[in-house]
């Protein structure tokens, strides 16, 4: 079974502001404009809402208010798509073909290819895991994370700092070309997000 990886640029701090904003221009927004996207959401879990999850727009007026949120666990899937879509509304969409599809631990192999070239700030593993802002519940899928500002400069100095060193002694790590491809991507999102003022990076596995 394959993965795939969305991965956006934005605003880290406002896209997390949206959660419990009560944004209700926000939410009529994209009930009129991106109704049909709500519509085959709901077609796809229909198996799920009819066992009580919430519906689309339902689980994205939630996350938007801050709750109610369902106490069933198996539901908490549905908040965790309603950020992605806030985050897919409000950000830009970056390349990821080197991360969908993939299958097994590859996101782990990528990040063992960053902490070769030293870059141990960031971690696309990471965005597997359940970052998702409070006070929604824990998703196992999809699963979230992000890279703040800081960590991506971080980051960027750290890679600079190897390929100074690379320079200098003619001898870069041994890499498969795949897992350099791979980085270089990575790299990219972040020289992207570096420059403009508050962005980073969140990134979504399912």
């Amino acid at each position: 079974m394959s993965s795939s990886l969305s991965v956006y640029l934005l605003d880290v701090a406002a896209t997390r502001a949206l959660v419990g904003s009560r944004d209700d221009q926000l939410l009529e927004v994209i009930r009129t404009r991106f109704g049909d996207d709500l519509t085959r959401d709901d077609d796809y879990f229909s198996h799920e809402i009819e066992q009580g999850a919430p519906a689309a727009y339902e689980a994205l007026r939630a996350v938007v208010h801050g709750g109610p949120f369902s106490e069933h666990k198996d539901h908490a899937f549905q908040y965790a798509y309603a950020y992605k879509r806030l985050c897919s509304l409000t950000g830009s969409f970056l390349d990821n073909d080197c991360f969908t599809p993939h299958r097994g631990d590859w996101l782990s192999v990528v990040d063992q290819g960053l902490n070769a070239l030293g870059i141990t700030a960031v971690s696309v593993e990471d965005f597997g895991f359940s970052d998702l802002p409070a006070p929604l519940p824990s998703s196992y899928v999809p699963g979230c994370g992000e890279w703040t500002p800081d960590q991506i400069a971080r980051a960027l100095e750290q890679f600079d700092a190897t390929k100074r060193a690379v320079d200098e002694s003619g001898q870069a790590p041994p890499l498969e070309p795949e897992v350099v491809e791979a980085v270089m991507q990575c790299l990219g999102w972040m020289r992207h997000a570096a420059g403009r003022k508050g962005f980073g990076v969140i990134g979504f596995r399912s």
